[in-house]
């Protein structure tokens, strides 16, 4: 399978499931095409995403732990094609995390680093499940043009952003991936999750 047969003119697709090959196997790349969500897939994907925003603290630059917790949960209660990838978020075709200076991926997340200036989210078969969008456009920290975009596009009060890959840009995101992260990294991801957790819980305790 080449590049442009991933997933016809979706570049950005087609560049992910290179990414996911290079770090999974051609197997784990053509399993992404071939899934399609049934109802009862996005209900799960729902109440877990719930689950996680309910425990998980309002931080800064959570978007690369959570969505490894929000992986590993998906993937005790789904059966689908499930990996992180890390690159740049545009919104009203301005990019609002990334950029396009030389990225090594391997290196950048090794042993769960948090020192990512791009965008971390979910992809579930070739559906994005971004778990933080939302909570990080509502932040007064937020981009002004990410946080302006996503009032006037989804309201507020959303919860988790999950839509098909080619439905994005209708809604004037755009999701570059520069990587995809490998077990090893998503399970140091996990553990920075897990403390964190386990900290706001004492704290409120």
């Amino acid at each position: 399978m080449t590049r442009s047969a991933f997933m016809s003119g979706t570049p950005d697709l087609a560049a992910l499931g290179t990414m996911i090959a290079a770090s999974q196997g051609w197997p784990a790349a053509k399993a992404v095409k071939a899934y399609c969500p049934t109802d009862a897939d996005k209900a799960t994907v729902a109440n877990l995403a719930r689950d996680l925003l309910d425990i998980y603290p309002d931080t800064i630059g959570a978007c690369a732990p959570m969505s490894a917790a929000f992986a590993a949960g998906l993937e005790r209660v789904l059966s689908a094609p499930i990996q992180v990838v890390a690159g740049s978020l545009f919104a009203d075709g301005t990019r609002v995390f990334g950029g396009d200076a030389p990225f090594d991926g391997a290196a950048s997340f090794a042993e769960g680093d948090l020192d990512w200036d791009g965008h971390v989210w979910v992809m579930i078969g070739a559906y994005v499940a971004d778990i933080s969008l939302f909570r990080t456009a509502y932040s007064r920290f937020a981009h002004p043009v990410l946080g302006r975009h996503v009032a006037a596009t989804f309201g507020h009060g959303k919860g988790m952003y999950f839509d098909a890959w080619r439905h994005t840009t209708r809604l004037g995101l755009r999701y570059a991936p520069r990587h995809v992260l490998t077990r090893a990294q998503v399970d140091g991801l996990l553990g920075h999750a897990h403390a964190t957790i386990k900290g706001h819980r004492q704290a409120s305790g």
